[in-house]
């Protein structure tokens, strides 16, 4: 893994570039950096999911994800580098199962909302499909493992879901689009 930071103002980015974790530079608007910036923009918005009451198992289970992004970012930054595995993707597979266990099937389409947790998860499922697209992107321009887009592509389901599941921990449900509204 690359060199740790002991000095976080290097001004080694001045002139618009960035370095990856093998030591390469790229441009700051490069498509990996910015796959790196929608993985890394994630990993925060789940952090402010988690300041939220949740259930202590999702709790633990977000926390693990956040860890999980965390070496995604890595993979990015070190091209040829493997960080995500098939047990990765298969435990958000596993959690998609749980959770949906219980919940109804949908009917009608649901507007992002609710109680505020629900609301950030829906945030956090945006902003996971745009760093899925940027990683598609940075796979149609280099190399890359195909774990990372999968990872994603089952983590935007997952947040759906908990939407759903932190509604009704709230004490309440899915807000449901109306398509017969008074326009």
């Amino acid at each position: 893994m690359g060199n740790r930071l002991s000095k976080i103002a290097t001004r080694t980015g001045d002139k618009g570039t960035t370095g990856l974790g093998d030591g390469s530079r790229v441009d700051k608007d490069a498509l990996r950096v910015h796959a790196m910036g929608d993985v890394d923009e994630l990993n925060s918005h789940i952090g402010v999911l988690l300041c939220e009451d949740l259930p202590e198992q999702m709790q633990r289970e977000l926390v693990s994800i956040q860890h999980d992004l965390f070496d995604m970012g890595g993979e990015l930054c070190i091209p040829g580098y493997t960080l995500i595995t098939d047990a990765q993707v298969a435990r958000l597979d596993a959690l998609l199962a749980h959770y949906n266990a219980d919940l109804e099937p949908l009917k009608d389409f649901i507007l992002p909302g609710g109680s505020r947790a629900a609301a950030i998860a829906h945030v956090c499922r945006t902003v996971c499909r745009r760093a899925e697209r940027a990683i598609v992107s940075v796979g149609k321009a280099e190399t890359i493992n195909d774990h990372p887009r999968q990872y994603m592509n089952r983590l935007s389901d997952l947040m759906f879901v908990l939407s759903r599941v932190l509604n009704r921990y709230a004490g309440g449900s899915d807000v449901l689009w109306e398509k017969e509204r008074q326009r």
